[in-house]
């Protein structure tokens, strides 16, 4: 499930961030391509007044002077002296060619219907009476070639003089290939690295949802194997009550209290933790004096620890405390959880010892005792719900979750808990509150 999850978020990310950057390049190029029209339009329109202004300066116009004028810009020249082909045409078999023949009929057709009211109207001193000039882009139907056209326009008494120049486009149509080339090569590349990159962060977003999924699934697993052992025992004492004596039927049923208890426990660990989970996890902070609760706690586990013969120590500052910000009914059942732990797993004759500090504005609370120990590989994981140790650490009425409600506390509080190992042996486990 998850699999095709990750492969349609990929898709989603992929396709949005794909669609932005070929909407984003296609704009570009539009912008673009149309600025290098625009410009180039503009300095063929600046090389026609030179060539006007050249014209009006000469009185005979030489076939050296359109030669050198054709070569400076890679333009075609075309003459008509009174609609007469001037000889320079002719030399170069201009109108010979069919294809240049209709294109020199269309520029001067749309000169002279489509831009006969925008002609460029100059009152010169020179030779000539008038000079007027139009400039037009032009795209010959049938075609892909396309042209900046001039019609210019020299009059002097009763003759005239027509000058058509041709400026094709060829190699700026092949810059804007080539750019075109560019930008798509570009945007695959970036498709490639935004699908690798979507498809990764993707798989980042979806692994805190997998691994809820997966803690979920060894949650409900484990829960239902706990629940079965007690419920089996009661189950089965029930069926032997029926056919015992009075005596065997109170042993029976004190097992059946018991094993009640212990399916008690585990489901009221359950709720707490499933609280936890659905953000109900009720915690109500005021000041409380956190040597006062050491003192009550300590107090309540000292007969259980005497019943263990065990040694139960509390270690507290000597100066006075500042009041610490925090539920006491939580912190309460934070250090009876630890200290449940300690005295569960530490063997006759072994040492707990609660402790209290204070240092740059944080508490310090501390459980050690002189057990078993935690192995390196499992401290990580002690936190985790039904998680267990070894067998040494999985004692009759543990089930792996005090550690986790211990930790669902700490974090309700905006503090840190860890643990280390004791030298000498044993485990300490510190809890820090601000």
């Amino acid at each position: 499930m998850f699999r095709k999850v990750h492969l349609y978020l990929t898709a989603l990310c992929a396709g949005i961030t794909t669609a932005i950057l070929i909407v984003m390049s296609l704009l570009y190029l539009y912008l673009s391509e149309k600025e290098l029209y625009e410009n180039q339009f503009r300095s063929f329109q600046n090389d026609i007044n030179t060539i006007v202004t050249s014209l009006e300066q000469q009185s005979v116009i030489s076939m050296e002077w359109l030669s050198k004028m054709e070569a400076r810009g890679g333009y075609t020249f075309y003459a008509l002296d009174n609609g007469m082909p001037f000889l320079y045409n002719r030399l170069a078999n201009l109108t010979q060619a069919a294809e240049f023949r209709s294109l020199l009929d269309a520029c001067l057709e749309i000169s002279a219907s489509d831009y006969a009211d925008t002609f460029q109207e100059e009152y010169s001193g020179s030779s000539y009476n008038t000079c007027r000039h139009v400039e037009f882009p032009l795209n010959p139907d049938g075609t892909e070639q396309t042209f900046h056209v001039s019609v210019i326009e020299l009059k002097r008494g009763t003759s005239s003089l027509q000058l058509l120049v041709l400026s094709p486009l060829d190699f700026l149509r092949g810059q804007i290939t080539r750019q075109r080339l560019r930008f798509l090569i570009i945007d695959i590349a970036a498709i490639v690295l935004l699908s690798l990159f979507s498809f990764f962060f993707t798989g980042k977003l979806l692994q805190p949802v997998i691994e809820s999924r997966k803690k979920q699934t060894e949650f409900v697993a484990a829960a239902s194997h706990e629940l079965r052992t007690p419920l089996a025992v009661i189950l089965s004492a029930a069926e032997c009550c029926r056919d015992a004596d009075a005596e065997k039927q109170t042993r029976f049923l004190d097992t059946i209290r018991q094993e009640g208890d212990i399916l008690a426990s585990l489901v009221n660990d359950m709720l707490t933790l499933s609280a936890s989970d659905s953000q109900r996890f009720s915690c109500r902070p005021a000041p409380v004096e956190l040597d006062t609760l050491l003192i009550n706690t300590y107090e309540a586990f000292e007969p259980l620890a005497a019943e263990k013969k065990l040694s139960l120590d509390i270690t507290l500052p000597q100066e006075s405390l500042p009041h610490c910000t925090a539920d006491a009914d939580r912190i309460v059942q934070l250090l009876s959880i630890l200290l449940h732990n300690a005295l569960s797993y530490t063997p006759e004759g072994g040492r707990v010892t609660l402790s209290l500090s204070h240092k740059k504005n944080r508490f310090y609370l501390t459980v050690s005792d002189t057990g078993v120990g935690i192995p390196t590989e499992d401290k990580k994981k002690i936190f985790d719900r039904f998680y267990r140790a070894e067998k040494s650490r999985s004692a009759k009425g543990h089930f792996g979750l005090g550690l986790s409600i211990a930790a669902e506390i700490v974090k309700l509080h905006h503090g840190s808990i860890n643990v280390t190992d004791r030298p000498g042996g044993g485990s300490v486990f510190t809890v820090m509150l601000p």
